[in-house]
C-alpha cells in the first residue's frame, strides 16, 4: 500500500470525508474498552451517504485492505478496534431519523444515537424500547452491530425483536436490503437476523428499519433490599416464574458504594444487594405486579419500598445507570457481561464472588437480572493486572461451566474472542467461519472480531 493508493481514496470522496492526519486518526483506533491490541489505520472514513461506504469498501477490496466499521465508540469488547494498514469506516456523520406513524416504524441511519431515536418516535407516542445504560451515547448502528439489550429487555426484548429491515453493504461493495416495514415476512432464508449481532463482521449496516410499539405505560417502582447477592438472585428466579416485570435490576454492595463514592444518591451503603423494579401494567394490574414481587423479595428477607411516582423511581433508575462511569473512577476496568439461565443466576453470582476472593481482585456486579445477564466489571491496577486478567478469563469459564454465555448484549468483539470456542465448541465455530467465508471470502470487513 502506498501514499498514492490512499490519495485515490481520498479523491474518490468529497473533501472531509477521508482523514489521514494522525491526530484525526488517533481517536478512532478504539472503543470504549480501550483495547491495548489496537492498531493503527491508513484512514478513517467519516461517511455522510450509503455511497461513500461503497466507495470506501470497494477501494478496499481492490487493494486488499482490512476494514473496521464504527458506531458511537461506546462499545465494550473492543469490537470496532482499528487494524494495523487497514481503514476505519465511521458511521458517526449518518444521523437521519424518519418515523412513518402508519407502520409504526422508525427508519434511522446507522450512526443515529439511541437516545435520538427514542426521542423522535416520542414525537408521535411511539417508543423505541432496547435502552442500554449507555443509550444516551451508543449509536443504532453499534445496537444492532451487537445485538444490544438494556434495562427493559426483560419484558420487551433485544435489538433484534425490532429490526425489520436493514441496508447492508457487502464485502465488495455491493449494497443489499433485507426486509422492510413488514411485521411478519418469511421470505427465503432469515438473512436479516444473521446481520444482527454480526459485529461487522458480515457487512456493513448503513440503514435500518425498526419496529415501534405505542409509549410505554406509567410505572410503579420496588426497591428491595438483601443481605446476600444469592437471596436478591433467588427472588429474581421466583419473581420470573409467575410474571415479567418492566425491568429488574441488581446491583451489589460494591456497585452501589462506588455510585455513593460517585454521585451521593442516597443509596443503602450497608445493604448487599439492591433490586430496582418495575412495572408498567395497565391500571390495577400495576398495583397486583408489584405485590407479587414485594412478597417474592420479602420471602427472601428483603426490606421493601415501593413507589408509585414516576420522578422517585427514576431516581433509582438513574442510580443504577450510573454504575459503569461510577465504577471506572476507582481504576482500569475489565468489562464482562456474561448470562446464565435465569435459575442458575444465583449459582453465576456465587462464582462470581468466589473468583474476586480467589484472585484479589474487586469485582463489583451490576446486572439485567431479570434476563439472567450479569456485568461483572473487573477493576484493576497496574499491580492487579495480571490477577485482573486470570479473573476475566475465568468469569467467563464459570459462566460456559453452567451451561451460559460469556456475552449477553455487549458482544465478543476482541476481547472475548478466544473464549468463543469453548461455548460453542468446534462444530459451531466452524459453522460461523464457513458463514464468514461465504460473504467475505479474503476476510477484509472486521478481521479479529469474532475470532474470525
Amino acid at each position: 500500500m502506498t501514499d498514492n493508493d490512499v490519495d485515490v481514496l481520498v479523491a474518490a470522496l468529497p473533501p472531509g470525508v477521508v482523514a489521514v492526519d494522525p491526530d484525526v486518526v488517533e481517536p478512532y483506533r478504539w472503543d470504549w474498552s480501550h483495547d491495548v491490541s489496537a492498531g493503527t489505520p491508513l484512514a478513517v472514513v467519516r461517511a455522510e451517504h450509503a455511497e461513500h461506504v461503497q466507495t470506501a469498501v470497494r477501494w478496499a477490496a481492490r487493494h486488499g485492505v482490512p476494514v473496521v466499521p464504527r458506531g458511537a465508540g461506546s462499545g465494550l469488547s473492543g469490537g470496532s478496534s482499528a487494524v494495523d494498514g487497514g481503514i476505519v469506516i465511521s458511521m458517526e456523520r449518518m444521523r437521519a431519523i424518519e418515523i412513518d406513524t402508519e407502520c409504526r416504524v422508525a427508519v434511522v441511519e446507522p450512526g443515529a444515537l439511541n437516545i435520538e431515536v427514542k426521542h423522535a418516535a416520542g414525537e408521535h407516542g411511539l417508543w423505541y424500547p432496547p435502552d442500554p445504560s449507555s443509550y444516551e451515547i451508543c449509536s443504532i448502528g453499534g445496537n444492532v452491530a451487537t445485538n444490544a439489550g438494556g434495562l427493559c429487555c426483560v419484558k420487551y426484548g433485544v435489538t433484534t425483536d425490532y429490526v425489520l429491515g436493514l441496508d447492508v453493504v457487502l464485502a465488495d461493495g455491493t449494497l443489499v436490503t433485507l426486509g422492510g416495514k413488514r411485521i411478519k415476512d418469511v421470505a427465503g432464508l432469515s438473512l436479516l437476523k444473521l446481520f444482527v449481532g454480526s459485529e461487522g463482521t458480515l457487512g456493513i449496516v448503513t440503514r435500518a428499519i425498526l419496529r415501534l410499539v405505542p409509549a410505554q405505560a406509567l410505572r410503579s417502582t420496588l426497591v428491595a433490599s438483601f443481605g446476600s447477592v444469592r437471596a436478591a438472585a433467588d427472588a429474581v428466579v421466583e419473581i420470573g416464574r409467575t410474571l415479567r416485570p418492566s425491568m429488574m435490576e441488581l446491583m451489589d454492595r460494591t456497585s452501589i458504594n462506588a455510585v455513593e463514592d460517585f454521585k451521593p444518591m442516597g443509596l443503602d451503603r450497608t445493604t448487599e444487594a439492591l433490586l430496582v423494579a418495575q412495572s408498567d401494567a395497565p391500571g390495577a394490574a400495576r398495583a397486583e405486579e408489584i405485590e407479587v414481587m414485594r412478597l417474592a423479595c420479602e420471602a427472601h428477607g428483603a426490606e421493601v419500598f415501593v413507589t408509585d411516582d414516576p420522578d422517585e423511581g427514576e431516581m433509582f433508575v438513574a442510580a443504577r445507570r450510573m454504575a459503569f462511569n461510577a465504577i471506572e473512577a476507582r481504576g482500569s476496568l475489565l468489562l464482562e457481561d456474561v448470562g446464565a439461565p435465569i435459575p442458575l443466576l444465583p449459582d453465576l453470582l456465587v462464582a462470581i464472588a468466589a473468583i474476586a476472593t480467589e484472585h484479589d481482585v474487586e469485582i463489583p456486579v451490576v446486572a439485567h437480572a431479570g434476563d439472567g445477564n450479569t456485568h461483572p466489571i473487573i477493576v484493576y491496577t497496574p499491580e492487579s493486572e495480571q490477577r485482573a486478567r486470570l479473573a476475566f478469563d475465568e468469569v467467563m469459564r464459570a459462566a460456559i461451566a453452567i451451561g451460559g454465555t460469556i456475552t449477553g448484549e455487549h458482544g465478543v468483539g476482541r476481547a472475548k474472542a478466544h473464549a468463543l470456542p469453548d461455548q460453542l465448541g468446534p462444530d459451531v465455530m466452524e459453522l460461523n467461519r464457513r458463514v464468514k467465508a461465504a460473504l467475505d471470502p479474503r476476510g477484509l470487513l472486521n478481521p479479529g472480531a469474532l475470532g474470525l
